[in-house]
């Protein structure tokens, strides 16, 4: 590395210690991360010449690694948060849709026997079952990448 700047965004104008890391540095960083133990510690070492090791950027570099990845994680953190906040009403609404449904098909199946009625019925029973689908993934399988991002 030729120059310690170039480890952050171009594009961010606050000083070193509270800039943003460069994206290329972060998905290099990340993507090398993952590969270790979920319990490894990471330690990022940058190696430069010595005259750029002794400049005002070096001396912030460590704290500006620390808070990008905190404040990295905190988002990942709240991310996960508001996919939580959207599966409970999600399952709010399905959980009403499906009782509703059952409503229904009871009312259905007292006021019209028969064959309709019961195509009625295990249409309404489908429909309750597939409005409770989006918030079941949410709480199965939606929040475990989040997670894992967080980690790194």
């Amino acid at each position: 590395m030729e120059q310690i700047g170039s480890l952050f965004d171009a594009f961010d104008p606050f000083p070193v210690p509270s800039r943003d890391i460069n994206p290329a540095v972060e998905d290099f960083i990340v993507g090398w991360a993952r590969d270790l133990p979920a319990d490894a510690l990471v330690r990022i070492v940058v190696h430069t010449p010595a005259a750029e090791a002794l400049g005002e950027a070096a001396k912030h570099a460590p704290a500006a690694f620390s808070h990008h990845f905190l404040a990295r994680a905190q988002r990942m953190s709240g991310d996960i948060d508001e996919l939580m906040r959207i599966g409970r009403m999600s399952l709010a609404i399905g959980l009403a849709v499906l009782g509703a449904c059952v409503l229904l098909l009871r009312l259905l199946d007292q006021a019209f026997p028969g064959d309709v009625s019961r195509f009625a019925q295990e249409s309404l029973l489908i429909l309750g079952w597939v409005a409770n689908w989006r918030p079941i993934e949410i709480f199965l399988y939606d929040w475990w990448p989040l997670a894992q991002r967080r980690r790194f």
